[in-house]
This record gives C-alpha cells, structure tokens and sequence, in this order.
C-alpha cells in the first residue's frame, strides 16, 4: 500500500473525486438514518408500547443470543487451535492444500444452505438418524434448537479460525524452529514457548470475531432454532414484524441489538480484529520440525476429524440435491422466476457497491494528498472508514427500519427490489474496499504527478489510468459482492413476497412448506452458483496481470 505522498496539487485538482465520495457517504447515511428515522418515528408514537417490550421476553432472547455465541465461540476456537496447530506441524503432507482449499468453501456457501445441509446429515430424516436413534435406542428427535444452530455455526467458524490460527503460526520465523529443533524441544515444550506465544497473540481477535458472527447471525437462528425457546434478537425482530406485526416490541428489540453489536465492533477494533476471514493463506514454509510417530497419529486424527465435520453438510447437501427431481424444478416458473430476481438484484447491488467503494477510495487519497498537516480531517476519516460503520447495524436491523418506516407511504413490500440492491450494496463495502484500496492508491502513488502535470482528470483519468489498475481487483470485489447478495436472507426475508422472491427466499418458503426434496435441489444450485463467484473472486484477487 502506497505511503502518503507530499500534496502534488491543490485541493480543487480532486474536487471531482473528493464530491463522489461524499455523494457516497450521503448514500450510506442516508440508509443508516433512514432506518433510525423509522425506529424513532414509532418509538415516539408508541413510546409506552416501546418500554412496555423491554420485559422478561426481551430479557430472555438477550441471555440467548450471548449464550449460544459464548457457546458456539468456545466450540469453535478451541477445537481450531488443535487443527491448525496439527497443520502446522505438518507444513508438507499429500492432500494438505486441498483441506486448506476444502476450509474456505464454508466461507463461500450461502448460510441457509448450510443450514440444509446440517438437516440432511443430523435432521429427524437426516444419515445419521438411524445411527443416533440405534445409539439412543429411541426415536432421534432430530437438532433443531441450540445444538442445531451450535453444529451451524461450528461448521462456519471452525474453518474460518483455523485458517487464522495457521496464518499466525506460519508468521512465526523459521529461525524460532529451528532453535527449538536445536534444543531437541518436544511437542509440549515447543507449543508453550514458540506456538504458543503466536496462537495468544491471535486468540483475542479470532475469538472476538467469531462471537460476533455468531451474535448476528439470522438465518442460522431462523432455519435452526426449533421455537421461542432457541431466538436470537435478529430473528425476534424478524417475527415480530412479519408474524405479530408489533412494531413497538421491534424497536425495543432493535436497540438492544444495536447496543450489542456496537460493543462487540468496538473490543473487536480495540484488539486489532480483521472483520473477516483471509481467504488466502502463504505457502507453508520449509520447518525443522520432527513430530513423533505418537504426535503424527494424533495430528492426523485431529485433521481427519475436522474434514470430516466441515466435509459432511457439503457431501449431504450435494447428495440430497442430486436426489431431487432438478429437471422438474428447472422447469418451474417459481424457480426460473426467482433464479432471474436472484441474479438480477445481486448484479446491480454488486454494480452499486463498486461504484460506492470506488468513489469512497478514490476521495480519502484525493483527501490525503490535499492534507497540508499530519492529522487527518473529518471528511477523510470517513472516507476510510465510514464504510465500516454499517458493520454495526445488521441488515436486519437496516430493514427493520426501513419496513416500519416506508409502510406509511404504501405497500411496504413494493419497496423490496430497491432495499435488497442497496442494504446488500452497502453490506459488502467493506470487503469491496479491501479488495480495491491498495491498487488504487499504489497506483495514484505512480501517476499522480504526471495526471496533475498533463491535466488529466475525471472521467478520462478514471478511463485511461486508473481503471486499468482498478480492471482486476474491481472484478474480485464484484464477484465477491455478488456472491454475498446471492446468498442473503436478512432484508429479503422481511420485505419478500410472492410477487417478488430469490432462490433464498424461495429455498425458505420450501423448507417450511416440508418439501425437503425442493429446498434441496434449489440448495443445490444455490451453492454452486455463490461458490462459482466466490472462487473467481479469490482467483482474480490472486492473479496479477
């Protein structure tokens, strides 16, 4: 990433780029304000309904968002340690590329179709049915409730940590292991003084980011909860609008979520948390490591282990795909239909996202080279990280907002396209800005001076300087953008309705009407789809041209 440059020409040289990135963070704020505006509006109106919702109820959905994230932090992370501490042991071994590559795939799937995959293998009719009722010698009752969402969210986060936990142990230098090699140090005594200190070090902001996954989380919750007695905030304010239609019980819901997530955000940028998971890992470099024949039999059980959980869903979701009749359902209107609003609505939520973040980058390094001081000003500060903010508020919680908001002016489900494009649009800015914020400024770095001297500027600059740099992470963060917009059921699942569905919402609609074998095979095409996108988005950020 390009360091700040002395100012090569005055401000009014990037006044162009400097005014897109506010129209930006205009936009951003307005969708934020927008859903507050909401909230506030009936809160006022129903002021004594809102207090009258803080009762045992809210307190009761409050204790188990926390505890099932504590739990599924805990069952996550521990476990992750182990893995990656055994991959790294073991830096050369056939097939070990391909569980890494295998890791990342949950990365990529959309979360209701994850949640169908733990049904086919742990559900009431799922694989391991009979397995689990021959063992209980009863009936299995199957997983919904806690432990359903516990196995979810395992699923997700285990990969996702374990790649962290390796990234930090391969940071640590060769020379450390070959010291320890050196003094013939064991397993025990190598983990305490040269894995150890590495994998402490990574636990804070692993462990920080997994809690929040997990706190957030809806579809997981919604798809996996089994009743009241297994609801997170995000599904109550989902029920109470779509179900009871108690506006007064969703702001007091929304608050709380919104304090929760705000506290979370905030330890998480305190202990230097990334919001997400790398989904590249270095090469595992050469070690002098001498694991015993007792320690490679147990790093190998522990990695079998773990591929075979993270394994599972995905083999049960491609088999009970495959089971489904998929040329009768490729041939239905409901889901030709919503396969096309699918993809239509994540390509331009995707096309507005990259017109966002690329206004919003290219205005903090236009800002940044106008800076007469070493501190920046306020308009820059939210340049780079205004963006990030909308972390904090969930899309739940944006279109809880918007839903109580825009039902005064009409048919609130009228309004679905234009909120699924743009809460998805913004949803994925951070993770588009990552995507193209060091191309762009190693490139202004470059050219900079001579754009200023020759008077290029605008959109002949944007045409023929920067876009050419821009051309391939500008693909990464696109298809990156499409992939998450694809797969949401947040905004959708509040705002869908015959008249306007996506294959998530669709898949939802099936699982809830019990046709298994439907949800399955749209399951199917689902992932393929989100999983097509993201690894052309992984493979175009690693390419160079």
């Amino acid at each position: 990433m390009a360091v700040r440059d002395e100012p090569v020409a005055p401000f009014l040289a990037g006044r162009g780029r400097v005014a897109a990135g506010a129209l930006a963070l205009a936009a951003i704020g307005i969708l934020i304000v927008g859903a507050f505006l909401g909230l506030v509006r009936e809160g006022v109106a129903d002021w004594r309904g809102a207090l009258d919702a803080f009762d045992g109820y809210l307190l009761r959905v409050a204790r188990f968002t926390l505890w099932q994230a504590a739990l599924s932090t805990l069952l996550s992370v521990v476990p992750a340690i182990l893995v990656a501490r055994a991959l790294a042991r073991h830096p050369r071994f056939p097939g070990r590329a391909f569980i890494l590559q295998l890791f990342a795939v949950p990365l990529a799937l959309p979360a209701i179709v994850a949640a169908l995959g733990v049904l086919a293998l742990y559900g009431r009719a799922g694989y391991f049915a009979p397995f689990f009722s021959a063992l209980s010698g009863e009936g299995w009752p199957g997983i919904y409730g806690l432990s359903g969402i516990l196995v979810a969210h395992v699923f997700f986060n285990l990969p996702l940590s374990a790649r962290l936990f390796l990234g930090a142990l391969e940071a640590v230098p060769a020379d450390q292991w070959r010291l320890a090699a050196q003094l013939g140090m064991g397993p025990l005594a190598a983990f305490r003084f040269v894995e150890w200190p590495a994998l402490r070090a990574a636990l804070p902001g692993v462990a920080g980011l997994v809690f929040m996954l997990c706190a957030t989380s809806f579809t997981i919750v919604l798809t996996l909860g089994g009743g009241p007695r297994a609801t997170t905030l995000e599904v109550a304010i989902y029920q109470a609008l779509r179900f009871d239609f108690d506006p007064a019980r969703a702001i007091a819901l929304t608050l709380v979520q919104i304090t929760l997530t705000g506290l979370v955000v905030m330890g998480l940028a305190r202990l230097g948390a990334s919001m997400r998971g790398d989904a590249s890992l270095p090469v595992a470099p050469r070690r002098a490591v001498f694991p015993g024949r007792c320690e490679r039999g147990v790093n190998a059980a522990i990695v079998v282990l773990a591929l075979l959980f993270v394994a599972g869903p995905m083999a049960a979701t491609v088999i009970a795909g495959l089971a489904a009749d998929l040329t009768r359902l490729a041939g239905e209107q409901a889901v030709r239909a919503a396969t096309a609003t699918s993809l239509v609505l994540a390509c331009l939520a995707a096309c507005l996202c990259l017109a966002l973040s690329i206004a919003l980058v290219m205005a903090r390094r236009a800002l940044e080279l106008a800076r007469a001081g070493p501190v920046p000003g306020v308009l820059e500060r939210m340049s780079d990280t205004g963006a990030a903010m909308v972390l904090i508020v969930p899309p739940v919680v944006i279109g809880a907002g918007w839903f109580i908001l825009l039902r005064h002016f009409g048919n609130v489900f009228a309004f679905a396209p234009v909120m699924v494009v743009t809460v998805n649009a913004v949803m994925a800015m951070p993770f588009a800005i990552r995507a193209i914020r060091p191309a762009y400024d190693a490139a202004s770095a470059r050219h900079e001076k001579l754009c200023a001297a020759l008077g290029i500027s605008g959109w002949n600059r944007l045409r023929l300087v920067d876009w050419p740099t821009l051309r391939r992470p500008a693909a990464t963060a696109f298809a990156f953008a499409m992939a998450l917009s694809l797969g949401d059921l947040g905004v959708i699942a509040l705002f869908g309705s015959d008249q306007v569905q996506t294959l998530p919402y669709l898949l939802l609609q099936r699982m809830g009407s019990y046709r298994t074998a439907d949800a399955a095979g749209i399951a199917l095409f689902l992932g393929l789809l989100c999983l097509g996108l993201m690894f052309a988005a992984a493979r175009w950020g690693r390419e160079r041209p």
